[in-house]
Protein backbone atom coordinates (compact mmCIF):
# COMPACT_ATOMS: atom_id res chain seq x y z
CA UNK A 1 0.00 0.00 0.00
CA UNK A 2 1.46 3.25 -1.04
CA UNK A 3 0.03 6.71 -0.25
CA UNK A 4 1.30 9.57 -2.37
CA UNK A 5 2.63 12.38 -0.27
CA UNK A 6 2.44 16.00 -1.21
CA UNK A 7 5.95 17.18 -2.58
CA UNK A 8 6.51 19.45 0.60
CA UNK A 9 5.69 16.85 3.27
CA UNK A 10 7.60 14.21 1.44
CA UNK A 11 10.80 16.76 1.62
CA UNK A 12 10.43 17.32 5.23
CA UNK A 13 10.02 13.51 5.62
CA UNK A 14 13.20 13.24 4.02
CA UNK A 15 15.63 15.96 5.66
CA UNK A 16 14.11 14.32 9.07
CA UNK A 17 14.88 10.61 8.30
CA UNK A 18 18.81 11.61 6.99
CA UNK A 19 18.95 13.55 10.01
CA UNK A 20 18.26 10.21 11.91
CA UNK A 21 14.65 10.85 13.25
CA UNK A 22 11.78 9.03 12.63
CA UNK A 23 8.84 10.74 11.31
CA UNK A 24 6.06 9.94 9.61
CA UNK A 25 2.53 11.76 8.04
CA UNK A 26 -0.13 11.47 10.28
CA UNK A 27 -4.19 11.42 10.67
CA UNK A 28 -6.41 12.83 8.31
CA UNK A 29 -3.72 13.23 5.14
CA UNK A 30 -3.52 9.16 5.91
CA UNK A 31 -7.01 8.82 5.96
CA UNK A 32 -8.36 11.06 3.44
CA UNK A 33 -5.35 9.25 0.88
CA UNK A 34 -6.94 5.63 1.84
CA UNK A 35 -10.11 6.62 1.05
CA UNK A 36 -9.21 8.16 -2.07
CA UNK A 37 -9.32 11.98 -1.32
CA UNK A 38 -6.78 14.83 -1.45
CA UNK A 39 -5.93 15.80 1.63
CA UNK A 40 -6.38 19.68 2.33
CA UNK A 41 -3.71 19.34 4.77
CA UNK A 42 -0.34 16.99 5.18
CA UNK A 43 0.52 16.51 9.32
CA UNK A 44 3.98 15.47 10.44
CA UNK A 45 4.64 13.77 13.44
CA UNK A 46 8.42 12.70 14.31
CA UNK A 47 10.74 11.85 16.99
CA UNK A 48 12.70 15.06 16.71
CA UNK A 49 11.81 17.22 20.09
CA UNK A 50 10.86 21.04 18.96
CA UNK A 51 14.14 22.58 19.26
CA UNK A 52 15.56 19.58 17.83
CA UNK A 53 13.70 20.38 14.17
CA UNK A 54 14.15 24.06 14.55
CA UNK A 55 17.48 23.36 14.50
CA UNK A 56 17.22 21.32 11.47
CA UNK A 57 14.70 23.58 9.45
CA UNK A 58 16.39 26.95 10.58
CA UNK A 59 14.56 29.68 12.45
CA UNK A 60 13.36 31.66 9.33
CA UNK A 61 11.48 28.15 8.41
CA UNK A 62 10.12 27.49 12.00
CA UNK A 63 6.85 28.96 13.40
CA UNK A 64 6.52 28.18 17.10
CA UNK A 65 2.76 27.82 17.26
CA UNK A 66 2.99 25.50 19.97
CA UNK A 67 5.80 24.64 21.20
CA UNK A 68 4.48 23.46 24.86
CA UNK A 69 2.51 20.91 23.00
CA UNK A 70 5.79 19.82 20.52
CA UNK A 71 4.69 21.92 17.63
CA UNK A 72 6.04 23.66 15.19
CA UNK A 73 4.70 24.60 11.75
CA UNK A 74 7.30 24.81 8.68
CA UNK A 75 7.49 27.26 5.60
CA UNK A 76 8.15 24.79 2.61
CA UNK A 77 7.75 24.89 -1.00
CA UNK A 78 5.20 27.46 -0.36
CA UNK A 79 2.91 25.74 1.92
CA UNK A 80 2.68 25.78 5.72
CA UNK A 81 2.81 22.27 7.54
CA UNK A 82 2.60 21.23 11.19
CA UNK A 83 5.55 19.02 12.57
CA UNK A 84 4.43 17.63 16.25
CA UNK A 85 7.04 15.31 18.66
CA UNK A 86 5.54 11.99 19.33
CA UNK A 87 3.92 12.75 22.55
CA UNK A 88 1.63 11.51 25.16
CA UNK A 89 -0.67 13.42 27.39
CA UNK A 90 -1.46 13.96 31.25
CA UNK A 91 -4.97 14.54 32.38
CA UNK A 92 -7.50 16.71 30.91
CA UNK A 93 -8.68 19.41 34.28
CA UNK A 94 -11.16 20.88 31.74
CA UNK A 95 -12.43 18.65 30.01
CA UNK A 96 -10.71 19.83 27.11
CA UNK A 97 -7.27 20.79 27.17
CA UNK A 98 -4.15 18.15 28.57
CA UNK A 99 -2.47 19.33 31.87
CA UNK A 100 0.86 18.26 30.83
CA UNK A 101 2.37 16.52 27.86
CA UNK A 102 5.35 14.49 27.31
CA UNK A 103 7.35 13.56 24.50
CA UNK A 104 7.86 9.64 23.45
CA UNK A 105 10.16 8.19 20.97
CA UNK A 106 7.58 5.69 19.48
CA UNK A 107 4.91 6.66 17.13
CA UNK A 108 1.98 4.14 18.37
CA UNK A 109 2.09 5.82 21.86
CA UNK A 110 1.26 9.27 20.30
CA UNK A 111 -1.45 7.50 17.80
CA UNK A 112 -2.78 6.05 21.35
CA UNK A 113 -4.06 9.47 22.15
CA UNK A 114 -6.07 9.92 19.58
CA UNK A 115 -9.76 10.49 18.79
CA UNK A 116 -10.72 7.85 16.19
CA UNK A 117 -9.17 4.78 14.78
CA UNK A 118 -9.28 6.55 11.23
CA UNK A 119 -7.14 9.07 12.76
CA UNK A 120 -4.58 7.12 14.21
CA UNK A 121 -2.78 6.09 11.15
CA UNK A 122 0.58 7.40 10.16
CA UNK A 123 2.82 6.42 6.55
CA UNK A 124 6.04 6.54 5.61
CA UNK A 125 7.34 5.16 2.32
CA UNK A 126 9.96 3.22 4.17
CA UNK A 127 7.44 1.45 6.71
CA UNK A 128 4.35 2.10 5.56
CA UNK A 129 1.56 2.40 6.98
CA UNK A 130 1.36 2.09 10.89
CA UNK A 131 -2.22 1.24 12.09
CA UNK A 132 -2.50 0.02 15.41
CA UNK A 133 -5.41 0.01 16.10
CA UNK A 134 -7.11 -1.03 12.98
CA UNK A 135 -8.52 2.41 11.34
CA UNK A 136 -7.96 0.85 7.29
CA UNK A 137 -10.31 -1.91 8.08
CA UNK A 138 -13.31 0.63 9.92
CA UNK A 139 -12.74 3.02 6.95
CA UNK A 140 -13.08 -0.34 4.56
CA UNK A 141 -16.08 -1.38 7.19
CA UNK A 142 -17.51 2.49 7.26
CA UNK A 143 -17.31 1.96 10.75
CA UNK A 144 -16.87 5.57 13.10
CA UNK A 145 -14.83 4.05 16.25
CA UNK A 146 -12.87 5.64 19.51
CA UNK A 147 -9.11 4.49 20.03
CA UNK A 148 -8.95 2.46 23.16
CA UNK A 149 -11.81 3.32 25.77
CA UNK A 150 -13.94 5.02 24.41
CA UNK A 151 -15.49 6.41 27.91
CA UNK A 152 -11.59 7.96 28.46
CA UNK A 153 -11.33 9.36 24.62
CA UNK A 154 -14.78 11.66 25.54
CA UNK A 155 -13.78 12.55 29.16
CA UNK A 156 -10.09 13.81 27.53
CA UNK A 157 -11.97 15.95 25.24
CA UNK A 158 -15.43 16.56 25.04
CA UNK A 159 -15.33 18.34 21.30
CA UNK A 160 -14.63 14.66 20.58
CA UNK A 161 -18.27 14.06 21.14
CA UNK A 162 -19.27 16.45 17.98
CA UNK A 163 -16.69 15.30 16.17
CA UNK A 164 -17.60 11.79 16.40
CA UNK A 165 -21.22 13.00 14.56
CA UNK A 166 -19.46 14.84 12.26
CA UNK A 167 -17.05 12.71 11.14
CA UNK A 168 -19.56 9.69 11.10
CA UNK A 169 -21.75 12.63 9.08
CA UNK A 170 -19.09 13.44 6.05
CA UNK A 171 -18.05 9.97 5.20
CA UNK A 172 -22.00 8.57 5.96
CA UNK A 173 -20.60 5.79 8.58
CA UNK A 174 -21.97 3.68 10.98
CA UNK A 175 -20.74 4.59 14.50
CA UNK A 176 -19.58 1.72 16.24
CA UNK A 177 -22.12 1.31 19.33
CA UNK A 178 -19.88 1.62 22.18
CA UNK A 179 -18.38 4.45 21.23
CA UNK A 180 -21.96 6.01 20.56
CA UNK A 181 -22.76 4.88 24.15
CA UNK A 182 -19.89 6.98 25.75
CA UNK A 183 -21.12 9.96 23.51
CA UNK A 184 -24.38 10.25 25.12
CA UNK A 185 -23.73 9.18 28.48
CA UNK A 186 -20.81 12.01 28.23
CA UNK A 187 -22.35 14.30 26.28
CA UNK A 188 -23.58 16.78 29.12
CA UNK A 189 -19.88 17.66 28.98
CA UNK A 190 -20.12 19.79 26.09
CA UNK A 191 -20.87 22.23 28.46
CA UNK A 192 -17.16 22.50 28.99
CA UNK A 193 -16.72 23.46 25.33
CA UNK A 194 -16.45 27.30 23.60
CA UNK A 195 -19.34 28.04 21.89
CA UNK A 196 -17.19 29.04 19.24
CA UNK A 197 -15.76 25.25 18.66
CA UNK A 198 -19.49 23.88 19.01
CA UNK A 199 -20.58 26.58 16.44
CA UNK A 200 -17.58 25.53 13.94
CA UNK A 201 -18.65 21.50 14.31
CA UNK A 202 -21.96 22.35 13.99
CA UNK A 203 -21.39 24.55 10.70
CA UNK A 204 -19.21 21.17 9.75
CA UNK A 205 -21.61 18.75 10.44
CA UNK A 206 -24.75 20.50 8.74
CA UNK A 207 -22.25 20.91 5.46
CA UNK A 208 -22.18 16.82 5.22
CA UNK A 209 -23.91 15.46 2.68
CA UNK A 210 -26.94 13.49 4.45
CA UNK A 211 -26.52 15.01 8.16
CA UNK A 212 -29.54 14.51 9.87
CA UNK A 213 -28.77 10.57 10.81
CA UNK A 214 -26.54 12.49 12.56
CA UNK A 215 -28.58 15.23 14.32
CA UNK A 216 -28.96 12.98 17.38
CA UNK A 217 -31.24 14.50 20.04
CA UNK A 218 -29.65 14.17 23.42
CA UNK A 219 -26.70 15.46 21.83
CA UNK A 220 -28.40 18.57 20.33
CA UNK A 221 -30.26 19.06 23.07
CA UNK A 222 -27.08 20.38 24.78
CA UNK A 223 -25.99 22.59 21.92
CA UNK A 224 -29.05 23.07 20.70
CA UNK A 225 -31.36 23.76 24.14
CA UNK A 226 -33.60 26.42 21.96
CA UNK A 227 -34.52 23.21 20.01
CA UNK A 228 -37.51 20.76 20.64
CA UNK A 229 -37.57 17.50 20.22
CA UNK A 230 -40.48 17.60 17.58
CA UNK A 231 -39.41 20.74 15.79
CA UNK A 232 -35.69 18.39 15.41
CA UNK A 233 -37.69 15.92 14.37
CA UNK A 234 -39.55 17.41 11.80
CA UNK A 235 -36.67 19.45 10.66
CA UNK A 236 -34.37 16.35 10.47
CA UNK A 237 -36.09 15.72 6.61
CA UNK A 238 -36.05 19.04 5.06
CA UNK A 239 -32.05 19.58 6.62
CA UNK A 240 -31.22 16.34 4.15
CA UNK A 241 -33.61 17.56 1.18
CA UNK A 242 -31.58 20.96 1.31
CA UNK A 243 -28.20 21.52 -0.87
CA UNK A 244 -24.83 20.47 0.48
CA UNK A 245 -21.78 22.50 1.47
CA UNK A 246 -20.69 25.67 3.01
CA UNK A 247 -22.16 27.47 0.56
CA UNK A 248 -25.99 26.25 1.77
CA UNK A 249 -25.09 26.37 5.47
CA UNK A 250 -27.51 29.28 6.06
CA UNK A 251 -30.01 27.63 4.51
CA UNK A 252 -29.41 24.19 6.41
CA UNK A 253 -29.24 26.34 9.43
CA UNK A 254 -32.74 27.98 8.41
CA UNK A 255 -34.35 24.59 7.67
CA UNK A 256 -33.16 23.69 11.64
CA UNK A 257 -34.19 26.49 12.90
CA UNK A 258 -37.25 27.42 11.59
CA UNK A 259 -40.04 27.08 14.33
CA UNK A 260 -37.87 29.24 16.14
CA UNK A 261 -38.94 32.24 13.99
CA UNK A 262 -36.42 35.11 12.58
CA UNK A 263 -35.87 36.27 16.35
CA UNK A 264 -35.18 33.11 17.84
CA UNK A 265 -32.76 32.05 15.20
CA UNK A 266 -31.48 35.35 15.59
CA UNK A 267 -30.73 34.95 19.22
CA UNK A 268 -29.42 31.12 18.89
CA UNK A 269 -26.72 31.84 16.13
CA UNK A 270 -25.70 35.18 18.26
CA UNK A 271 -25.66 32.34 21.44
CA UNK A 272 -23.19 30.33 18.72
CA UNK A 273 -21.14 33.38 18.32
CA UNK A 274 -21.68 32.67 13.92
CA UNK A 275 -20.80 35.33 12.15
CA UNK A 276 -22.97 38.60 11.33
CA UNK A 277 -22.98 37.50 7.89
CA UNK A 278 -24.16 33.86 8.72
CA UNK A 279 -26.96 35.24 11.29
CA UNK A 280 -28.42 37.75 8.80
CA UNK A 281 -28.65 35.60 5.90
CA UNK A 282 -29.94 32.91 8.00
CA UNK A 283 -32.78 34.99 9.63
CA UNK A 284 -33.93 36.23 6.12
CA UNK A 285 -34.39 32.71 4.84
CA UNK A 286 -36.87 32.04 7.81
CA UNK A 287 -38.36 35.27 7.48
CA UNK A 288 -39.51 34.98 3.80
CA UNK A 289 -39.89 30.91 3.96
CA UNK A 290 -43.67 31.27 2.29
CA UNK A 291 -46.23 28.78 1.81
CA UNK A 292 -45.91 28.01 -1.91
CA UNK A 293 -45.19 30.64 -4.58
CA UNK A 294 -46.93 33.54 -5.47
CA UNK A 295 -49.03 33.02 -8.93
CA UNK A 296 -47.02 35.59 -10.51
CA UNK A 297 -43.22 34.36 -10.75
CA UNK A 298 -41.59 37.63 -12.11
CA UNK A 299 -43.72 39.97 -9.86
CA UNK A 300 -42.49 37.79 -6.97
CA UNK A 301 -38.64 37.51 -7.96
CA UNK A 302 -38.63 41.22 -8.64
CA UNK A 303 -39.72 41.98 -5.48
CA UNK A 304 -37.16 39.62 -3.91
CA UNK A 305 -34.64 41.17 -5.81
CA UNK A 306 -35.35 44.37 -4.86
CA UNK A 307 -34.90 43.92 -1.04
CA UNK A 308 -31.79 40.53 -1.44
CA UNK A 309 -28.82 39.64 -3.67
CA UNK A 310 -29.38 36.83 -6.12
CA UNK A 311 -27.13 34.43 -3.77
CA UNK A 312 -30.09 35.50 -0.98
CA UNK A 313 -32.81 34.44 -3.78
CA UNK A 314 -31.93 31.34 -4.81
CA UNK A 315 -31.08 30.32 -1.17
CA UNK A 316 -34.57 30.98 -0.76
CA UNK A 317 -35.86 28.95 -3.56
CA UNK A 318 -33.78 25.86 -2.53
CA UNK A 319 -35.30 26.25 1.23
CA UNK A 320 -39.01 26.09 -0.17
CA UNK A 321 -37.70 23.47 -2.32
CA UNK A 322 -36.89 21.27 0.72
CA UNK A 323 -39.78 22.39 2.72
CA UNK A 324 -42.47 21.90 -0.19
CA UNK A 325 -41.53 19.67 -2.45
CA UNK A 326 -44.61 19.55 -4.22
CA UNK A 327 -43.53 22.77 -5.67
CA UNK A 328 -40.28 21.92 -6.30
CA UNK A 329 -40.57 23.38 -10.44
CA UNK A 330 -42.03 26.32 -9.21
CA UNK A 331 -39.25 27.17 -6.97
CA UNK A 332 -37.23 26.06 -9.74
CA UNK A 333 -38.51 28.43 -12.19
CA UNK A 334 -37.89 31.27 -9.29
CA UNK A 335 -34.53 30.92 -9.10
CA UNK A 336 -33.53 30.21 -13.01
CA UNK A 337 -36.30 33.98 -13.49
CA UNK A 338 -34.29 35.71 -10.42
CA UNK A 339 -31.10 34.55 -12.14
CA UNK A 340 -31.95 35.89 -16.01
CA UNK A 341 -33.60 38.77 -14.48
CA UNK A 342 -29.79 40.13 -12.64
CA UNK A 343 -28.01 39.20 -15.78
CA UNK A 344 -30.41 40.88 -17.74
CA UNK A 345 -30.19 44.55 -15.39
CA UNK A 346 -34.07 44.01 -15.08
CA UNK A 347 -35.42 46.99 -12.64
CA UNK A 348 -36.00 45.64 -9.26
CA UNK A 349 -35.05 48.56 -7.05
CA UNK A 350 -35.45 52.59 -6.82
CA UNK A 351 -32.01 53.08 -7.85
CA UNK A 352 -32.37 51.27 -11.08
CA UNK A 353 -35.46 53.62 -12.33
CA UNK A 354 -34.67 56.11 -15.19
CA UNK A 355 -35.84 58.77 -12.59
CA UNK A 356 -34.33 60.09 -9.24
CA UNK A 357 -35.43 62.48 -6.84
CA UNK A 358 -33.94 65.64 -8.72
CA UNK A 359 -36.17 64.51 -11.79
CA UNK A 360 -39.20 64.67 -9.54
CA UNK A 361 -38.61 67.85 -8.07
CA UNK A 362 -38.04 69.53 -11.09
CA UNK A 363 -41.80 67.37 -12.06
CA UNK A 364 -43.05 69.79 -9.17
CA UNK A 365 -43.17 66.86 -6.47
CA UNK A 366 -42.06 68.29 -3.22
CA UNK A 367 -38.70 67.72 -1.81
CA UNK A 368 -39.16 65.71 1.64
CA UNK A 369 -40.10 62.23 2.30
CA UNK A 370 -43.04 62.50 -0.51
CA UNK A 371 -40.18 61.87 -2.95
CA UNK A 372 -39.59 58.40 -1.17
CA UNK A 373 -43.12 57.21 -1.51
CA UNK A 374 -43.31 58.63 -5.33
CA UNK A 375 -40.39 56.62 -6.52
CA UNK A 376 -41.15 53.61 -4.52
CA UNK A 377 -44.84 53.36 -6.20
CA UNK A 378 -42.91 54.39 -9.81
CA UNK A 379 -40.94 50.69 -8.79
CA UNK A 380 -44.43 49.07 -7.96
CA UNK A 381 -46.16 50.21 -11.65
CA UNK A 382 -42.68 49.13 -13.11
CA UNK A 383 -42.36 46.14 -11.55
CA UNK A 384 -46.19 45.20 -12.28
CA UNK A 385 -45.11 45.93 -15.69
CA UNK A 386 -48.08 48.52 -16.19
CA UNK A 387 -45.41 51.22 -17.74
CA UNK A 388 -42.02 50.95 -18.68
CA UNK A 389 -38.41 51.94 -16.89
CA UNK A 390 -38.19 54.69 -19.33
CA UNK A 391 -37.88 58.63 -18.29
CA UNK A 392 -40.76 60.13 -20.18
CA UNK A 393 -43.21 57.22 -19.38
CA UNK A 394 -42.33 57.69 -15.95
CA UNK A 395 -42.56 61.25 -15.59
CA UNK A 396 -46.11 60.67 -17.21
CA UNK A 397 -46.81 58.08 -14.32
CA UNK A 398 -45.96 60.78 -11.59
CA UNK A 399 -48.23 63.38 -13.25
CA UNK A 400 -50.63 60.37 -13.26
CA UNK A 401 -49.81 59.56 -9.41
CA UNK A 402 -50.40 63.49 -8.02
CA UNK A 403 -53.67 63.50 -9.68
CA UNK A 404 -54.46 60.85 -8.07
Amino acid sequence: MTIRMDEGAAELLDTLHRAGYAAYVVGGCVRDSLLGLTPHDWDLCTSALPQQGMELFGAEKCIPTGLQHGTVTIKQGGGLYEITTFRTEGAYTDGRHPDEVHFVPDVREDLARRDFTINAMAYNEKEGLVDPFGGQADLQSGVLRAVGVPHQRFTEDALRILRLYRFAARFGFAIDPPTAQAAQELCAHLDCVSVERIEEELAKLLSAPAPAAYLDEKILSVVLSELSPEALAAAKPVVDACPAGEQALPVRLAALLLSLGEDGTRRTLRRLRCSNTCIEETAVLVREAVPGVPVSLNIYARRLLGKYNLCTVQRLAALGTALQPEHAADFAALSELAEQLDADGVCCRVSQLAVNGRDLMAAGVPAGPGIRKVLEALLDGVIREEYPNERQALLAAVQQLAAS
